[in-house]
């Protein structure tokens, strides 16, 4: 029995993570067809044209899984500073207007060769595999607060730092998160994590409060019918589409929201879409699903054979799960409007990679606990 399972391939051998994935993938191919249709027929006289490219995402970003699953999840403590070097660079690269793509009163993308790319994608699963190597190099001094904490947060500081130049917050935020989520299940000091707390006051005051668009989302936040044709519109139509929507839902592509109210409802608010054509029955699915990679992400990081394979699986299930919270949080109206994706469903092609890969070295690492206990 034991010889049959070694002989499995990590990423068939995972089916707790496999399936979850491919079904919330399935789902967002469906709903990006259905949320950014009449866009779609508007922009490109089309249909199908943000369905064709997430599905040919997908077929790709299926591939990067394979692949990554396919690799020995060890070898990224060798390579984890030349990935980061190479964030960094990414990110640098997005400061020059000759090489980045401005959209939306942001510079986020790069356009190399005409492939357009999210650096800050790439950044969040480097400092993953970064966390998961220098964390795990460092445990015998991990309590030492200049060797347990101060260096990921000066790494992490300098990704906050060129990111904030985009900008893009909620990358920040979801970095933020994923650092001090690391650095606590690796064992650092509970008020080493705390120390930088009188910090955040000011941090806030010059980041939300001296931004007028930022302080503009928090006040939305808490009253967007204080302003429902401006700050409070996005709010306000997300929460119309999840009223409208019932236990059922009015059905796949019968949504209204979708039609010129709701911004960006293929990739911000995909979840609401979902909300008024899939209704409660399929809110529960999608975060049932959600639940089932989660689950099966804190299992493999408790199960792991090393410590760098316990570290970096923790981080790659914080990683998925902060955007989970935060995307339907923010639909919901339960979080201030962020820009982020959700994970598998929302339409574009680096996070989906991303999130694949990331998928791909948790299978790895999950597939690992049969192979490398019993060697």
């Amino acid at each position: 029995m034991a010889a049959q399972t070694q002989t499995i391939h990590p990423f068939f051998s995972e089916k707790s993570i496999l399936f979850p994935v491919i079904l919330l993938c399935g789902i967002g191919i469906v709903m990006v067809y259905s949320a950014s249709s009449a866009i779609s027929m508007t922009t490109h006289d089309t249909l199908f044209y943000y369905m064709k490219k997430q599905s040919l995402f997908f077929v790709l970003s299926l591939g990067v899984m394979f692949v990554t699953a396919s690799l020995p999840y060890r070898i990224y403590r060798h390579f984890s500073y030349i990935i980061l070097l190479i964030a960094i660079a990414l990110l640098v690269a997005v400061l020059f207007p000759a090489l980045s793509v401005k959209a939306g009163g942001a510079s986020r993308w790069l356009n190399i060769a005409g492939f357009t790319f999210q650096p800050a994608e790439f950044a969040k699963l480097a400092l993953i595999l970064f966390l998961g190597y220098s964390l795990s190099k460092k445990q015998s001094l991990i309590k030492d607060f200049s060797v347990g904490f101060v260096p990921h947060v000066v790494v992490f500081a300098v990704f906050a730092s060129l990111i904030i130049i985009q900008p893009d917050f909620g990358t920040i935020v979801v970095m933020g998160v994923i650092t001090w989520g690391m650095m606590f299940v690796a064992g650092v000091r509970i008020r080493h994590l705390i120390s930088p707390s009188p910090l955040l006051i000011p941090l806030a005051y010059f980041l939300v409060v001296k931004v007028e668009y930022r302080l503009e989302r928090i006040l939305s936040f808490l009253n967007p019918w204080n302003d429902p044709l401006n700050t409070g519109y996005q709010i306000i139509h997300s929460l119309k589409a999840f009223g409208s929507g019932g236990i059922f839902g009015k059905g796949i592509g019968l949504g209204m929201q979708k039609m010129h109210y709701l911004p960006e409802p293929h990739t911000d608010f995909i979840f609401s879409i979902i909300g008024e054509e899939l209704g409660l029955i399929g809110v529960l699915t999608v975060l049932i699903l959600y639940l089932i990679l989660l689950l099966k992400g804190i299992q493999i990081a408790k199960t792991a054979p090393s410590m760098f394979g316990a570290i970096t699986a923790s981080g790659l299930t914080i990683y998925i799960g902060i955007q989970v919270v935060i995307n339907t949080g923010v639909s919901l109206g339960l979080l201030p409007t962020k820009g982020l994706t959700l994970p598998f469903i929302s339409y574009g092609g680096t996070s989906l990679i991303i999130n694949m890969a990331a998928m791909g070295i948790l299978m790895n690492i999950g597939a690992s606990r049969y192979h490398e206990q019993r060697v």
